[in-house]
Formats: structure tokens, C-alpha cells, sequence
């Protein structure tokens, strides 16, 4: 699976360990920055994932600042792209199972959980059924 993977300054040492984790699940990522301490505006960083994304040259991408939160926020704002912040394992088999989410945020403070979250999210399929009704309705609101 190709994996677009994005961080801000304060994500930067979890998402070197990302790549390396879904590298050695035999996932192919990508790396769309920052790569540096110093301090960038996440929403750069968000967009460029998101539309990665969105445009079907990565299946899913991965978005890490320091609590996740407005790393979801503004990948949420691009079409097509329904990101969801993940805290633990379960959340991240939801996010797939029922939202069929397509980005995975995560918090650089809970990096501890980290790789039962990724393994959780790359490893659930979307389950459809009244799931599918719920999600047409998402994507009717970015009319």
C-alpha cells in the first residue's frame, strides 16, 4: 500500500518511527515533511497529504502533530478526505471499519500506543452495509 505520511515540528521523531513501521509491514510510504524541529504551520503539511490522498496516488496517508488535533481538523476540510485522530487501537479499527477513513492522525504525546493504532488502521477493511448509508451521508455535507 502506498502511504502518504506528513508531520509538523512537534510529530517529527514519532513520524520517523511511523515510517519505519509501516516500511516494515511492507508498506511503501512517502514522506511529505516537515523535516525539521523547526517550527512550520501543520495545515501545509495536512493539505499536501490530503490531496495526495484524495488525487489516488497513496491509499491512505498518516498525519502526526503534537495532540493530532489540527492535523485532522484541516485534512478534514479537503473533499474527499475523512481523517480521523486515533488514541488507541479500537478507534483506528472504527475509523476503518465504519467511516472508512483514509487518513490516520495521531498525537506525537501518545506515541506509546502508536503501533497497535497503525497496525489497527492498515489491517481493517471498511465494512459497508448501513455503514456505506452513513458515509454517503458525510460526503453529501461537502456539497
Amino acid at each position: 500500500m502506498h502511504i502518504a505520511v506528513g508531520s509538523d515540528h512537534r510529530g517529527l521523531e514519532l513520524k520517523q518511527a511511523v515510517i519505519k513501521l509501516i516500511t516494515d509491514a511492507g508498506h511503501s510510504p512517502q514522506d511529505f515533511g516537515t523535516n525539521t524541529t523547526e517550527s512550520v504551520d501543520y495545515p501545509d503539511i495536512a493539505q499536501k497529504v490530503a490531496e495526495a490522498v484524495v488525487s489516488g496516488s497513496f491509499e491512505r496517508g498518516i498525519l502526526i502533530c503534537d495532540t493530532g488535533i489540527g492535523m485532522s481538523i484541516a485534512a478534514n476540510k479537503v473533499k474527499g478526505i475523512r481523517a480521523a485522530l486515533c488514541y488507541d487501537a479500537f478507534c483506528a479499527r472504527r475509523a476503518r471499519q465504519h467511516n472508512d477513513a483514509n487518513i490516520l492522525c495521531l498525537a506525537a504525546q501518545k506515541a506509546g500506543a502508536v503501533t497497535g493504532i497503525i497496525d489497527a488502521f492498515f489491517s481493517t477493511d471498511f465494512e459497508g452495509g448501513r455503514h456505506e448509508q452513513r458515509l454517503n451521508k458525510i460526503k453529501a455535507l461537502e456539497c
